[in-house]
């Protein structure tokens, strides 16, 4: 018994010991080069930590950036921005391994969305520059001379890949639209550089996704279901007309506000754009816009074009509901949230397949039952006191 105890009491510390290790990654680093660094942040995107040194009285900061699990056909650039958060206006250090192997390390401002990272001069002055190469792992050394900074700055990092020797635009999706942070130099404090400015953009997000799931992807199909199966009973008209008039217009309604909001965060992000996202989003907006101007002008049950009004009002209608339902999948991965969102919404999708299945099944029965009582009925009235040539028998053979 002492040894069970004794046993569980280890693993218990090994587990604690392992825990500790790997959830301050950064503070158990030791350099190669026997560098020490009074501070460091586990940066929380991209496999990345800064460790730096910050002296107040000469108001220099010696940082070292660390990349993790990277390639040696990519790039990877930490920053600092003195005017505002994000991209534009970041004074960037970068670094590459060359084609011979040797380190590149250089200084390049960011002044627009389209840049290469070319070299040129930052707003303050850089000195021991220089980037090593080991075992998946990128370190950028410099010291950073911050005369007029503030000592909470706003701190940016990426990585790439390569063109033959020039850096290539970074992806505008998952953890590259994420690595911005706030640091404080003299509390060693690092926060979300979103908090303040795209603490607001990222529930833009989320209100987005949320309206769109809910009007093309959940409320539409669910309309289309209406429309299609419970008008087989025929005590159900006109109902089924009304519930179906009603759910597609309140998920017209909530997709065309989630549309517009997606439209008002792509104009408050220039530089990134998810064209296959926005495009689709536009089509849907059109279509859905026709099919609600369609309604307007139904033909009547005997009109002689409302076989044609039918079949586009139909064509239309499963289009949209396609098109939702493959654009909120790719808002999953523009998003990225949580797994068990996505698991949810692909567990509602199912659900919704499967009840289609089994009313299709059930739709089928009833008229294939109905058909045969009308049959039935039919050869009843043909034999009900006429012969087979439509004569009247009066008793007659």
């Amino acid at each position: 018994m002492g040894v069970g105890l004794r046993g569980v009491f280890l693993s218990f510390a090994i587990t604690t010991l392992f825990s500790s290790s790997f959830a301050q990654t950064c503070s158990t680093y030791a350099f190669a080069s026997n560098k020490v660094f009074s501070a460091c942040n586990d940066l929380p995107v991209l496999n990345s930590f800064l460790h730096y040194t910050y002296n107040p009285s000469s108001k220099t900061l010696r940082i070292a950036y660390r990349h993790t699990n990277i390639g040696s056909s990519r790039w990877i650039a930490w920053a600092i921005n003195p005017t505002s958060q994000g991209m534009i206006g970041s004074q960037a250090l970068v670094a590459f391994q060359q084609s011979d192997g040797k380190m590149r390390a250089y200084t390049a401002p960011v002044t627009g969305y389209t840049t290469q990272l070319q070299e040129g001069d930052l707003s303050f002055p850089v000195s021991d520059l220089s980037a090593t190469y080991s075992n998946n792992e990128m370190i950028i050394f410099a010291t950073l001379s911050l005369q007029n900074a503030s000592t909470n700055l706003n701190q940016v990092w990426q990585d790439g890949q390569l063109s033959g020797s020039s850096p290539v635009a970074h992806a505008t999706t998952g953890n590259n639209v994420k690595s911005m942070a706030s640091l404080n130099v003299l509390s060693g404090e690092s926060g979300s550089a979103l908090a303040a400015g795209s603490s607001s953009k990222n529930k833009k997000r989320n209100i987005h996704g949320v309206l769109n799931a809910i009007s093309w992807g959940i409320m539409m199909p669910l309309g289309a279901i209406l429309a299609r199966y419970v008008r087989v009973f025929q005590s159900a008209d006109p109902a089924w007309f009304y519930l179906h008039v009603t759910c597609q217009t309140a998920g017209y309604i909530i997709g065309v506000a989630g549309w517009a909001t997606g439209i008002r965060l792509g104009s408050q992000s220039p530089g990134i754009q998810f064209t296959s996202h926005r495009v689709i989003g536009i089509i849907l907006f059109c279509l859905a816009t026709l099919q609600v101007i369609a309604l307007l002008v139904r033909p009547k049950k005997d009109h002689k074009y409302r076989i044609y009004w039918n079949i586009y009002h139909h064509s239309l209608g499963y289009s949209i509901i396609v098109l939702g339902i493959i654009n909120i999948f790719k808002g999953f991965d523009i998003l990225n949230p949580e797994k068990k969102w996505k698991r949810g919404y692909t567990g509602i999708i199912i659900g919704v397949a499967i009840v289609a299945l089994v009313l299709e099944a059930y739709t089928w029965f009833v008229v294939w039952r109905r058909k045969k009582a009308e049959k039935a009925q039919k050869m009843s009235n043909g034999s009900n006191g006429h012969n087979g040539y439509g004569g009247v028998t009066n008793g007659r053979v």
